[in-house]
């Protein structure tokens, strides 16, 4: 394609409509990642196979999506950011269709991680759409509409894949993506097929994609299945571990020397981008292991239902959306690191608030703090997007997003990898505690077993009421320490933040205003 010149920005109906298309596809997407979670009892049941064989209906998208995220720039340069996002979606819409027909184990998790694939540069694409179409002086706005959908959806996943389970059926959480797909895609390539981005046929860097798919496979299917397995103690996860290290070192130093490589690390070369990622993915580790081991404690101890569950999450999505517009409105105006700064204490804050609840919380003792903690989002997403794409070229941006979406997708997995495991362990720490202090020298214990004695619950089913108790507690005091660390992590990155050096201007994007 020639080098023409820069495309006039899009305004009234098609910008409108073209938001909410790009906008919904990405939803779709990210909710994909959730939806499925509350749904795998029901789908384990329907085919035939155990819970945690139900589970690669989860990973295996989680694998193939965060393989194809690092690979969007070299895409998007290849074909096209338009056909790449285009035929991103199509290849999503039709396997979610294949996935709702899946009769067996073997064949969900074969269109599960070809939807994946399919998706994966998906989510960066639309960023990258959205701000060449959208006015120099309105970008905040765009980059707000982006970061509300990008993290209200996994909020959503649950709650919705809840609702379809139980009032229809576990394949409605995929046939759902059909009509929002089918009609997103046409409407994006209707509105953008004559804005086509530069093509540049550059040679397949065939070293570099055979590393980055070993490398992050044998990463991503660790995380997934490291705590089933007992971590490193399981010749498995050691053999996956020490393939994914060689194979990871290996594409880093072939990537950097490569002259037309698959990934473009030289932008962690630039200040800004380095600081934006880094934060934005610690940052996403310690808030999604809050989102991980929140809702699973609210089932497996104090005695939710999936659905209650994720109402008790869903109110982090409130501010998050009330006050998105208002930073993308005026992000010109703020001092970002200062924003991002507040955000990390809203978080540490509202998580030692989680830190300090017991067994016996209420329902609306929980959603307070949740509720207060979805302000924190919006400043914590927003600006750290704008810090990192500043001062890149039009034709970095959709290789600089899909590299910081591969990174927070990465965060995201080993944040769930590692809360679960660190709160079985303490579990089992708190519950060896407790345990010494259940004897004849205790008198509160000594009193409870006598209260039960004479109920008439004596004896081994006393001692099992006990051991209940006990279980329940430490499982509680774990949780605790487990929001402790996050709260602990995010007051840890805001020095980090301010490493970061001003102008945060625009990102590269249409011309005019």
């Amino acid at each position: 394609m020639s080098d023409a010149p820069p495309l006039k920005p899009l305004s009234g109906a098609p910008l409108v409509l073209l938001t909410i298309a790009v906008a919904f596809s990405t939803f779709m997407e990210i909710l994909d990642m959730t939806i499925v979670n509350v749904a795998v009892p029901h789908i384990a049941g329907s085919l035939g196979v155990s819970s945690s064989e139900g589970t690669w209906a989860i990973s295996s998208y989680a694998l193939a999506s965060a393989i194809m995220q690092p690979l969007t720039g070299w895409l998007a340069k290849r074909f096209g950011e338009v056909k790449t996002f285009c035929f991103s979606v199509a290849l999503f819409v039709g396997f979610s269709m294949l996935c709702g027909l899946a009769t067996s184990m073997p064949m969900l998790v074969i269109f599960r991680l070809l939807q994946g694939a399919g998706s994966g540069p998906m989510v960066a694409l639309s960023l990258s759409l959205l701000l060449s179409s959208y006015p120099k002086t309105k970008q905040g706005i765009a980059l707000a509409m982006w970061a509300m959908t990008v993290v209200v959806a996994p909020i959503f996943g649950p709650i919705l894949g809840g609702w379809l389970t139980d009032n229809f059926s576990w394949p409605w959480i995929f046939y759902i993506n059909v009509p929002v797909g089918a009609i997103a895609g046409v409407i994006t390539w209707g509105i953008l097929k004559n804005r086509e981005t530069k093509i540049i046929r550059a040679p397949i860097d065939t070293v570099g994609l055979f590393l980055l798919i070993v490398g992050v496979g044998c990463l991503q299917f660790m995380l997934d299945n490291g705590n089933d397995h007992d971590w490193f103690s399981s010749p498995l996860i050691l053999t996956l571990g020490l393939i994914a290290l060689v194979a990871l070192v290996f594409l880093v130093i072939w990537e950097l020397t490569a002259k037309y490589p698959v990934v473009d690390l030289s932008l962690f070369s630039r200040r800004n981008f380095s600081i934006g990622v880094t934060a934005l993915s610690l940052g996403m580790l310690a808030f999604f292991g809050i989102n991980v081991v929140f809702p699973l404690w609210l089932q497996t101890t104090l005695g939710y239902t999936a659905t209650w569950a994720g109402l008790a999450t869903a109110p982090v999505g409130i501010l998050a959306f009330v006050v998105s517009p208002f930073i993308g409105k005026n992000i010109q105006r703020l001092e970002l690191r200062a924003v991002v700064t507040f955000a990390f204490i809203v978080f540490a804050f509202t998580s030692f608030w989680f830190a300090s609840f017991n067994s016996q919380a209420s329902f609306a003792s929980l959603v307070l703090p949740r509720f207060i903690m979805g302000i924190a989002i919006a400043c914590f997403f927003i600006p750290l997007n704008q810090i990192f794409l500043s001062g890149l070229q039009p034709n970095q941006i959709a290789g600089a997003s899909g590299l910081a979406n591969f990174c927070r997708t990465l965060a995201s997995s080993i944040s769930t990898a590692l809360t679960v495991t660190l709160w079985q362990h303490r579990s089992e720490y708190h519950h060896a505690v407790l345990t010494e202090h259940v004897s004849p020298g205790s008198p509160a214990a000594t009193q409870f077993i006598q209260q039960l004695q004479g109920m008439g619950i004596g004896g081994k089913p006393g001692l099992a009421v006990v051991d209940q108790l006990v279980t329940r507690e430490a499982m509680t005091l774990a949780v605790n320490d487990v929001f402790w660390g996050c709260a602990i992590l995010f007051l840890a990155l805001i020095p980090i933040l301010w490493f970061a050096r001003p102008p945060f201007g625009n990102a590269g994007g249409a011309a005019g205003h």
